[in-house]
């Protein structure tokens, strides 16, 4: 049998490799402004156009490069930052392994332009797929000028599946968000399509994360410091009432490195027990210095997942530190959230009286007779005992909510309906809440439970999906044009879709300065403030997965849907109970929310008399 195996030609294998190391547009930024900060540059400006997609270029004033260098970089493993396999514990440094440059150049075109401070002439080289096109000298500011077009041209499958502008942007302004908050010292500018979005000057951690995340943020900030032996923490936590259903706000940062770290974060959710809302996450900036060689940064392409020598050690500091905070801000209660509450002791004096214990009891109570004794009730007529009944009717249902196989649930195919035949299924009329959650009404098989908040979402998310595709949102006028400032990412992604967001209601122009101004809002929108409106609009479409270019109007309607529905604590009268179940049972798919989660389940009337049995 002939020999099969064969070496792949370096501009295969670097395509390959690159697979791991450039997964899209923000790939590209992140390892040629991590080489930038790497080369002590103290401006760096970003260029984008078209998401990426078009054109990336990253402009330092760092050291720069030799003409050798300039070439060296280009191959794979090599690299200044290591010599030997022992660097790898004392790395300080963003970049080591020596693949991205080789990485970028195996699947776009890139030109480099580079020259040392003291030198009078720089380098200059072209380099597409992999094979070096030119290189010759050039005139040149002291620094580096890397010019990365058509990303993914030789691969036209991994271009496919890059996603929307929208959100191949929305990762780089993620990328960008977090090498600027690592090096407040660093002057950063950022473009998109030739518009400004950021201009960072030089400044301290605070100031920093307010001119990314906006003025409003200023107010939340409750700052945090420990030095120990082992971690120094600094940085800054949210106070808890400000927490949001979201993320995006949570950033972890170890020796000027972002990283992610679940287990970390949990420290930190746990300092806020029983102080945040459900769900809710706090926000936190937090710059953590360690031993080079306390920690591995060399287990994940990213260079994101960081193992600590002792994590467990690094979790107790983290959770004391940020709960001691909280604590001396007179943010949280001074009691030990871990401690079980003890009872209130009087204090005895020498008069006083020692009572012995006793338990009261009822001494007609019989499990077993089915005629009462002269208990409490003894004395109550029927009607009132009827309508003490009615009255706490939802308190037969306070062990429902712990019991596992009540529900039965609504499949698809075997269960549900045509919406005629389930909305004329014997409902009585009658509507009850349940721990102003869940809306309670008797139906022909046992008792049907709807969840409020998932049912307005469904109607919400039909009505703003109709709007779009037929251009008719209504708009409510407000009672005075309400100008609001938005953080500058919140402000470019808003500007991305404010066509779309147009036709379902939203009155709204560009004010400048990252100000927009709102003079109406969707008619559907519920009693909600303006800012609140967008502000909850914009966490939701932020924080939404979905974001497949054909979806783009679906994503955008769930995402107001989501924002606009009542809350889950909203209390209902009948009428409005009886108006939303009539509503949802108007929708095309009553039966799930629009993220897929059941908005109905039944209570068969079986199961309810086996509790009774």
């Amino acid at each position: 049998m002939a020999d099969i195996i064969q070496l792949l030609p370096d501009s295969v294998a670097n395509q390959i490799a690159a697979g791991e190391v450039i997964q899209r547009p923000a790939s590209v930024v992140k390892e040629l402004v991590e080489n930038s900060i790497d080369a002590k540059a103290t401006s760096i400006t970003i260029n984008i156009k078209d998401a990426g997609r078009t054109l990336i270029q990253i402009i330092d004033d760092g050291t720069g490069m030799s003409e050798t260098d300039a070439r060296l970089s280009f191959e794979r493993h090599s690299t200044s930052k290591i010599r030997k396999a022992e660097d790898l514990f004392s790395i300080t440094t963003m970049g080591f392994r020596g693949e991205a440059l080789a990485s970028i150049a195996a699947v776009a075109s890139v030109d480099l332009k580079t020259r040392l401070a003291n030198n009078d002439l720089g380098t200059h080289i072209i380099v597409e797929g992999s094979v070096v096109l030119s290189q010759e000298p050039a005139s040149c500011s002291p620094g580096t000028i890397f010019t990365v077009k058509n990303l993914f041209y030789n691969i036209p499958a991994r271009r496919k599946f890059l996603k929307s502008n929208t959100t191949e942007f929305g990762h780089i302004l993620s990328e960008f968000e977090r090498i600027a908050l690592a090096n407040p010292t660093v002057e950063f500018k950022l473009y998109h399509n030739e518009s400004q979005l950021f201009s960072l000057p030089r400044t301290n951690e605070r100031q920093r994360i307010v001119a990314i995340f906006g003025k409003k943020i200023n107010q939340n900030l409750v700052a945090i410091e420990a030095e120990t032996s082992i971690i120094n923490v600094k940085g800054f936590i949210g106070k808890p009432e400000n927490a949001r259903k979201k993320s995006g706000e949570q950033f972890f940062f170890i020796n000027n490195r972002f990283m992610r770290n679940p287990y970390l974060h949990k420290a930190i959710v746990n300092a806020y027990k029983n102080i945040l809302q459900p769900d809710s996450v706090p926000s936190y900036f937090l710059f953590l210095e360690a031993a080079p060689d306390s920690i591995d940064v060399n287990i994940h392409p990213t260079k994101t997942e960081i193992k600590f020598e002792d994590q467990q050690a690094v979790w107790q500091i983290i959770h004391a530190t940020v709960k001691q905070s909280l604590g001396k801000n007179n943010i949280v209660p001074s009691i030990d959230f871990d401690m079980e509450q003890g009872f209130e002791i009087p204090v005895l004096t020498k008069n006083t009286e020692i009572k012995k214990p006793f338990v009261e009891i009822n001494p007609f109570f019989n499990p077993f007779d089915e005629k009462p004794g002269p208990a409490k009730n003894q004395n109550k007529s029927i009607s009132s005992l009827e309508k003490e009944n009615t009255a706490n009717w939802e308190k037969l249902y306070d062990g429902f909510e712990n019991e596992k196989n009540l529900t039965d649930d609504l499949s698809s195919t075997s269960q549900i309906e045509s919406q005629q035949k389930l909305r004329e299924s014997n409902f009585s009329g009658k509507y009850y809440q349940f721990k102003n959650k869940y809306i309670l009404t008797p139906v022909k098989s046992g008792l049907m439970v709807i969840d409020q908040k998932k049912a307005h979402e469904r109607i919400l998310f039909e009505k703003f999906m109709f709007s779009l595709e037929s251009n008719t949102g209504i708009s409510q006028r407000t009672l005075f044009p309400k100008s609001i400032e938005l953080a500058p990412k919140e402000h470019s992604i808003l500007m991305e879709i404010i066509d779309q967001i147009k036709m379902l209601g939203f009155d709204i122009s560009d004010s400048g300065n990252y100000c927009v101004t709102v003079n109406g809002l969707p008619a559907d929108s519920s009693d909600q403030e303006p800012e609140q409106i967008i502000d909850k609009f914009l966490n939701e479409y932020l924080n939404t997965e979905i974001d497949i270019k054909t979806r783009a109007k679906e994503k955008i309607a769930q995402a107001l849907a989501k924002a606009a529905a009542i809350s889950s604590s909203q209390a209902l009268t009948n009428e409005e109970m009886s108006e939303l179940v009539d509503m949802l049972f108007a929708c095309s798919m009553p039966n799930f929310s629009p993220f897929g989660k059941k908005i109905i389940s039944i209570l068969k009337t079986e199961e309810i008399e086996k509790r009774f049995s």
